[in-house]
């Protein structure tokens, strides 16, 4: 009869293994955990979100061209037969001429008598062989006219079913564009709504590891953001400002990455206040650049970043009348000593 005795090294054993197990940090499937930083939750969905509507409009544009490529191609197509079709019915035309004029030379009495009757037979022979060789010509005119408007019916057919075709998948194209759009406008209300949230408390949620681009062939310096529309410029006036506007404003959707406009050192990464969550980075050279009222930040403070590295998103924190990205050039970490951003872009090649 066997011992019901375990072995007193047993039970400490599964309580240790529980005890690595509980402490393991769970994963989402396909989605890295942040490292080091807050949960990439809404932050990661809308750059990619971003990503895939961008994609998709490049595949619709592309679909776009293909289609009135093809759409050009019918109506060339389509003006070819036409003008074969005019030839076919010229040549018909020449066809009965000839015919007519055959009719009024004896064409109904046969060669042998035309010939017995005829003042000079060989004329008559010359003439015949003449008229038999416009014949020939004509049938094979016809025959090859024929042949290419048959030709010319399948390319149009071919060619408008491909356009059909292209028309349907642009369709689709354009109806996944629309959803990818309609889901990045909700991730960026909530990815606003927590950036309000962090600015309200003046406390940052700590950086979000997004996905970076490459940047394997990069240029030593480059623009903020990729695309985007100029507003607010360096120097102008306003009521929101208590003397001259301090940058150049970016004016792009909540979500858009930011991109360090060179290398550098991150030297400020706060929330709250009137520029909201900003980032500043030292560059070599004695020079600051800040970006300010953002939804999110992809950085540490006192992390190395490279040129058109992804520090964070656009939004709208802080003193803020709409999503854009305020950016300044500074010779201080500091407000107050900016210099305008344009010219100090363009001097490094840069031209915005």
């Amino acid at each position: 009869m066997r011992s019901s005795r375990r072995p007193r090294w047993l039970v400490p054993a599964l309580l240790c293994a529980l005890a690595v197990l509980a402490a393991r940090p769970t994963e989402t499937p396909g989605r890295s955990p942040a490292r080091g930083g807050a949960d990439p939750g809404v932050s990661v969905e809308v750059a990619r979100l971003y990503e895939d509507a961008a994609a998709t409009t490049r595949q619709y544009e592309q679909g776009r061209r293909q289609a009135e490529a093809h759409r050009a191609r019918a109506q060339r197509l389509d003006a070819l037969l036409d003008r074969e079709r005019r030839q076919l019915a010229a040549l018909h035309e020449d066809l009965g001429r000839i015919a007519r004029a055959q009719y009024r030379s004896g064409g109904d009495v046969p060669l042998t008598a035309r010939m017995l009757l005829a003042d000079n037979p060989e004329e008559l022979l010359r003439r015949q062989h003449a008229v038999s060789k416009a014949d020939l010509a004509v049938n094979d005119a016809i025959s090859r006219s024929r042949r290419a408007e048959a030709k010319l019916a399948a390319d149009e057919g071919k060619a408008a079913a491909e356009w059909k075709a292209l028309e349907r998948r642009n369709a689709e194209l354009a109806a996944l564009k629309g959803d990818i759009e309609r889901k990045l406008e909700e991730a960026r209300r909530r990815l606003q709504a927590e950036a309000d949230s962090s600015a309200a408390s003046g406390t940052c949620r700590g950086a979000v590891r997004l996905d970076q681009p490459d940047v394997s062939r990069k240029r030593a310096w480059v623009a903020p953001v990729e695309t985007y529309q100029l507003s607010a410029r360096f120097g102008s006036g306003g009521a929101r400002w208590a003397n001259r506007h301090t940058g150049q404003d970016f004016a792009v959707p909540i979500g858009t990455p930011v991109r360090s406009v060179g290398g550098g050192r991150v030297v400020k990464v706060s929330c709250g206040g009137a520029f909201g969550i900003q980032i500043v980075i030292a560059h070599p050279g004695g020079y600051y650049t800040q970006y300010a009222h953002l939804a999110s930040v992809a950085v540490d403070q006192g992390a190395r970043v490279v040129p058109g590295q992804w520090i964070g998103q656009s939004g709208t924190t802080g003193n803020s009348t709409g999503p854009h990205l305020h950016f300044e050039v500074r010779v201080t970490p500091e407000l107050g000593s900016g210099v305008d951003p344009v010219p100090w872009l363009a001097a490094r090649g840069v031209r915005l």
